[in-house]
């Protein structure tokens, strides 16, 4: 078993920066990928940002695109999601998720759908202000 759990979030003025962080415990955790998704009050959730364990590879949705920066610290089984230039859009509860090797048996690695992820974190809280 695999747990995730997530840090880093809070209130914040736009034009702001927070910096989250989710940390993998368990003595499973191997995974390929990880990723950031986020949910808004009354919308569905939503992919954020991914990247490859290895680190050669980041996906992002296009409107986080040059303020958000993912990337992962193998040695603390950790990822992080750089936060810049908040707007109030980006307010939302957001997840971690990772994809264990060997867990997504489709023919595509498309990073930003919800059911390539086997494990997730129970979300923190971002909230951007006007």
């Amino acid at each position: 078993q695999v747990q995730l759990v997530e840090s880093g979030g809070g209130l914040v003025q736009a034009g702001g920066s927070l910096r989250l962080s989710c940390a993998a415990s368990g003595r499973v955790f191997n995974p390929n990928a990880m990723a950031w998704f986020r949910q808004a009050p009354g919308k569905e959730r939503e992919f954020v940002a991914a990247i490859r364990w290895s680190g050669l590879s980041t996906y992002y949705r296009d409107s986080v695109k040059g303020r958000f920066t993912i990337s992962r610290d193998t040695a603390k089984n950790t990822v992080y999601l750089q936060m810049n230039s908040l707007k109030p859009e980006d307010t939302a509860v957001y997840f971690c998720a990772s994809r264990s090797i060997g867990y997504y048996t489709g023919t595509t690695y498309y990073y930003n759908r919800e059911n390539e992820y086997d494990y997730w974190g129970q979300g923190t809280q971002v909230t951007v202000s006007s």
